[in-house]
C-alpha cells in the first residue's frame, strides 16, 4: 500500500506550526515520526522494520519530554528548591514509550498517526527492550514512586547504576530454570541520554595514613587507592499530564584510562587493559551471585560505587546554588531504598570530614537531618551484613568512620538509657561480635537516618516490636509507616485499556490522578449491564493472555476457565509450594474422579529464582514437571491446567493482570513487608486469596470481607506455633491428602524419582521453615470457597468489580504524598 508521509506541497523541513491556525497534533506526530525515521535511523519508511520505527517513535517522544524538562529544571535553578534524591540499587522500569505516550496524552494520536503510516502502534512497542534493572518488588516500586514524584510535581532525581545486563534471562530446558544475560541495552537505547561532563572518580581499596600538618595536628588520610570512574546517563521521568518532567540518573563504572600503552609495547597485552575490563565489571549485572568471597567483594564495590557518585553529584548541585555546609538538609532530602545504599551514610561523612574538614557534630548533624531510611524486609537474613576484613580491604576509611559512628552511638545513647547493660551494648551495636565481625548495615541505616519506616501497617509494627525494638524503645519518634503504592497510570490506564475506557465513560477522566475517585464505581456494582462490561472486558484480556500462554508456554488453556495467578518472585516465603501441594490436591482428586464437578482452572505462574538459590530452582522445576503431566493427562478433561511463563518481566506482568481472576498472596504471615502485586491484581479486578500479611490486612479493610479470601495463621499464631515448638512431620501424618501428594511428587510420576526431595527434605526434615504444611489445609478449604464464589457470576462480578472500586489507598501518589508531607518536608514546584 502506498502511503502519503505528507501533506500536498509540504516537505520534510516545512514548519509544523503556522501563526493563528489550529494544531493538528496527529499531524505533527507524523512529520516529527517520519523525520526521526529519516534522520537518526537512516530509514525510509519502505524499509523500516519495526525496531526502527520504535525507536523513531521514542527520540519524537523524548524531545518533547527534554524540552518540558529544560523548562521545569530552568524555573527549579531560578527557585533554588528543595528536592528528593532517591537511592536504589534496583530500577525495574519495563517498557517506556506506551506509559509515556499515556502520561503525556499522546496515545490516541500517536497511535491514529502511525496507523496512517501504514503501521501497528501495538506491534511496534512490543518490538521494544524491558529496562530490566531490578529484581522485584523493591524496583518496580522505584519505579512507580519515580512516576508519583513527576505527577505531583515534586523535585526529584532517582540514583542507580546503569547496569550493562539486568535481571538474567530466563529460559526452561527440561522444566529446569537457565539463565542467560538480558542485553536490554546491546544497540543502544532511545531513552538516554549520556552526560561525561558530570562524571566522578570514584577511589576503592587502599589503606589509611595518619598524616600530619605544619602544627603537628594529624589526621587519617585515605591513600594508595584505586580509582574508577562513574558516568552518568539520563532518564527522562515524566508525570501524568506532562506537567514535570525529573530524571533517573543511572551511573555507568569505566575505567579511569582504559589503555595502558607503555605495558602493551612491553608485551603485556592482557595487562595493558585488565583495568579497564575489572573496572567496567562493576556495572556490568545486577545482583551478581555474593555465594563466592570473590562475589560479595564485587558487590559491595558496586553499592559504594553508586552511593559515592550519586553523593558527589548532590554535592556538585548544591555548590551551584549554596555556600554553606549547613544548608545541604535544607535543600537536600536523600531517601535510602532498602539497606543497599546504606553506605551513603559513611560516605557523606567521609566527603564531609576529610574532603570537606568539617568538625565531626557539624557533619553528623547535617548527614541525619538529610538522611531517610525505608526498611523492605523482615527477614533477617535479607539484612545485609558485610565481613569487617572486606571492608577494611574495600574502604578501609569508612571502617573507621564505622566504628567512631558506633562508639559514640552506644556511648551518647545506649549506654545512657540503659546503663552497664552489656547485653543490651551488644545487641544494638552496629558491629556483630562473630568470626569475622561482621557491620549492620540495617543499623547503621536507623541511627544514621531521621526517619525509618516500614511499607505497611503490620510491616512497621512488626518493625517497632520485633526487628529494631530497642531501636523504636530510643527513637520512638524516627519511626513512621509509608504503606507502599503502585502508579495507575501504568498499572490501569495502559496496561487494560479497554477496563480504563469504562471507567472513562462512567466516572469522567480525571481518576488516573486521584484514584480514589474509584468509589465512584460502587454505584454499578450491581448493574447488570455494567457488571457484563467489566466481565466481557476481562474475557478479552483471559483470551490474549492464553495466546501467550500458547506462544510461549505451548499450552492450550480456554479463557473461559478460572485464571489462577501468582507472579512474584521465586522465594519459600511467597510459598509457591504450597500453591503446588493444592495443584497436585485438585489433580489427584479429579484422577480418583473425573467427573467432579469442579470450575475449570489455569494456575499460572511468573518467576525467577536467584541463580545460586537451588531451592526455589526446584520448586520451579516441580511445577512445571507437574505441569506437563496435568497438561497432557485426558482423563482430566481438561479441568486443570498449569502455565509457567518464562523470563516474567514487567510487559508479561501487564497480559498477566488484567486477566486475573485469582491472585495468589499465600506468604507465610509476618514475611512480606507489603507486596505491590496485591495492588495491582486488586486493581484491575481479580480476587486475592492471602494471608493476614503485608499490605493484604489494608486491601482486606479496604475492600471488604466478603470480597477477599482470606485464610491461613495470623502472625500471633504463627508466633505461638514456634514457641510451642512447631512439627511439620506431625502435620504430614495427621492428614491422609496432604501425605500423599507430598509422596506422589516424590515418586517417579513427575520424572526422576527423587528429583524432588529437596523440596521433601524442606517440608519434612528441615522444619517446614515458611509453614506449609501448616496452612494447607486452610488453603485448600479457601481454594473450595474459591471454587462456589466462581459459580455465582453475578456475584463475582459484583465482588471483581467492588475490588477496583475500593483500592484507590493504595496508589503511588498517595505513598509519595505521604512521605512528601511527613518525612521529606518537600512542596510541589509547579511550572507554568
Amino acid at each position: 500500500m502506498q502511503v502519503s508521509y505528507f501533506t500536498q506541497n509540504e516537505t520534510m523541513d516545512t514548519p509544523t506550526t503556522e501563526p493563528h491556525v489550529e494544531i493538528d497534533e496527529k499531524e505533527i506526530l507524523k512529520k516529527e515520526i517520519i523525520r526521526n525515521l529519516i534522520q537518526n535511523q537512516a530509514h525510509n519508511p519502505e524499509s523500516a522494520t519495526n525496531g526502527d520505527w520504535w525507536r523513531a517513535i521514542c527520540l519524537t517522544v523524548r524531545a518533547r519530554m527534554l524540552e518540558r524538562a529544560s523548562e521545569v529544571h530552568r524555573e527549579h535553578y531560578r527557585q533554588n528548591v528543595r528536592r528528593v534524591y532517591y537511592l536504589s540499587l534496583e530500577y525495574l522500569m519495563g517498557r517506556l514509550l506506551e506509559n509515556n505516550l499515556v502520561n503525556l496524552g499522546l496515545l490516541e494520536n500517536c497511535r491514529e498517526a502511525i496507523s496512517e503510516l501504514g503501521q501497528d502502534l501495538d506491534e511496534i512497542v512490543e518490538s521494544g527492550p524491558d529496562l530490566g534493572l531490578g529484581n522485584g518488588g523493591l524496583g518496580r516500586l522505584a519505579a512507580c514512586f519515580l512516576d508519583s514524584l513527576a505527577t505531583l510535581d515534586l523535585p526529584a532525581v532517582g540514583y542507580g547504576i546503569h547496569y550493562e545486563f539486568g535481571l538474567f534471562r530466563q529460559k526452561f530446558v527440561d522444566g529446569r530454570q537457565v539463565e542467560s544475560p538480558d542485553e536490554w541495552r546491546r544497540f543502544g537505547n532511545p531513552w538516554e541520554i549520556c552526560r561525561p561532563e558530570h562524571s566522578v572518580e570514584v577511589p576503592i581499596y587502599g589503606h589509611v595514613e595518619n598524616k600530619f600538618d605544619e602544627l603537628g595536628q594529624g589526621r587519617p588520610v585515605w591513600t594508595g587507592t584505586r580509582s574508577i570512574l562513574g558516568v552518568p546517563w539520563d532518564i527522562p521521568i515524566v508525570g501524568w499530564q506532562g506537567t514535570t518532567v525529573n530524571y533517573l540518573r543511572l551511573w555507568e563504572s569505566t575505567a579511569s584510562r582504559d589503555f595502558d600503552l607503555e605495558i602493551f609495547n612491553r608485551g603485556g597485552y592482557v595487562d595493558a587493559v585488565r583495568e579497564k575490563a575489572e573496572s567496567e565489571s562493576i556495572s556490568k549485572v545486577l545482583y551478581p551471585n555474593d555465594s563466592t568471597e570473590a562475589g560479595k567483594e564485587l558487590r559491595l564495590v558496586q553499592q559504594y560505587f553508586f552511593v559515592t557518585c550519586s553523593l558527589q553529584d548532590i554535592i556538585r548541585r548544591h555548590r551551584k546554588n549554596n555556600d554553606t555546609w549547613d544548608s545541604l538538609p535544607e535543600k537536600a532530602a536523600i531517601q535510602l531504598n532498602d539497606t543497599h545504599p546504606a553506605i551513603a551514610v559513611v560516605e557523606l561523612m567521609r566527603l564531609l570530614i576529610d574532603d570537606e574538614l568539617l568538625p565531626w557534630d557539624q557533619a553528623w548533624g547535617i548527614c541525619q537531618k538529610t538522611f531517610s531510611y525505608t526498611n523492605h524486609t523482615l527477614l533477617p537474613e535479607a539484612l545485609e551484613k558485610w565481613s569487617v576484613p572486606l571492608f577494611e580491604k574495600v574502604l578501609p576509611r569508612h571502617l573507621q568512620i564505622i566504628f567512631e559512628i558506633n562508639k559514640r552511638f552506644l556511648e551518647e545513647f545506649v549506654e545512657k538509657k540503659w546503663p552497664g547493660d552489656l547485653e543490651k551494648l551488644a545487641e544494638m551495636s552496629l558491629i556483630e561480635e562473630g568470626a569475622p565481625k561482621q557491620i549492620r548495615m540495617a543499623y547503621l541505616s536507623v541511627v544514621g537516618s531521621h526517619t525509618t519506616n516500614g511499607v505497611a501497617a503490620l510491616h512497621t509494627d512488626l518493625l517497632k516490636k520485633n526487628l529494631f525494638r530497642n531501636f523504636y524503645e530510643l527513637f520512638p519518634e524516627r519511626f513512621q509507616n509509608k504503606t507502599n503504592g503502585i502508579t495507575p497510570r501504568r498499572w490501569l490506564k495502559a496496561c487494560n485499556p479497554d477496563l480504563s475506557s469504562l471507567i472513562d465513560r462512567k466516572i469522567g477522566l480525571d481518576w488516573p490522578g486521584d484514584l480514589d475517585r474509584l468509589r465512584s464505581l460502587e454505584q454499578f456494582a450491581d448493574d447488570p449491564g455494567f457488571q457484563e462490561e467489566f466481565m466481557q472486558i476481562k474475557h478479552r484480556n483471559k483470551e490474549c493472555l492464553a495466546a501467550l500462554i500458547k506462544e510461549e508456554c505451548g499450552v492450550e488453556v480456554d479463557p473461559g476457565a478460572l485464571f489462577d495467578v501468582q507472579i512474584k518472585r521465586l522465594h519459600e516465603y511467597k510459598r509457591q509450594h504450597l500453591n503446588l501441594l493444592n495443584i497436585l490436591t485438585q489433580y489427584r482428586r479429579l484422577v480418583q474422579n473425573p467427573d467432579l464437578d469442579v470450575v475449570p482452572r489455569v494456575f499460572i505462574f511468573g518467576a525467577k529464582a536467584a541463580p545460586g538459590y537451588e531451592l526455589a530452582k526446584e520448586i520451579i522445576h516441580a511445577i512445571n514437571a507437574v505441569g506437563e503431566v496435568i497438561n497432557n493427562d485426558e482423563r482430566i478433561q481438561g479441568k486443570l491446567k498449569v502455565a509457567f511463563l518464562p523470563n516474567y518481566r514487567v510487559s508479561a506482568a501487564e497480559v498477566i493482570i488484567p486477566a486475573a481472576d485469582i491472585s495468589e498472596q499465600i506468604s507465610t504471615a509476618g514475611k512480606e513487608a507489603s507486596g505491590t502485586g496485591n495492588m495491582k491484581l486488586a486493581l484491575n479486578g481479580a480476587l486475592t486469596i492471602g494471608t493476614l500479611d503485608g499490605a493484604n490486612v489494608e486491601i482486606k479493610e479496604e475492600v471488604g470481607d466478603e470480597n477477599i479470601f482470606i485464610f491461613g495463621l495470623t502472625v500471633e499464631e504463627v508466633e505461638a506455633l514456634w514457641k510451642g515448638g512447631y512439627c511439620s512431620i506431625d502435620y504430614y501424618w495427621a492428614d491422609e491428602e496432604l501425605r500423599a501428594v507430598i509422596d506422589w511428587l516424590s515418586s517417579d510420576s513427575f520424572g526422576e524419582k527423587g528429583a524432588f526431595d529437596r523440596i521433601r527434605h524442606n517440608l519434612l526434615d528441615g522444619g517446614d521453615p515458611y509453614l506449609a504444611l501448616a496452612d494447607y489445609r486452610a488453603y485448600v478449604d479457601a481454594q473450595a470457597e474459591v471454587d462456589l464464589a466462581y459459580r455465582d457470576r453475578s456475584g463475582w462480578a459484583k465482588k471483581a468489580i467492588l475490588n477496583t472500586a475500593r483500592v484507590g489507598k493504595f496508589s503511588s501518589d498517595r505513598t509519595i504524598r505521604e512521605y512528601a508531607e511527613q518525612i521529606w518536608n518537600l512542596p510541589s514546584v509547579n511550572v507554568s
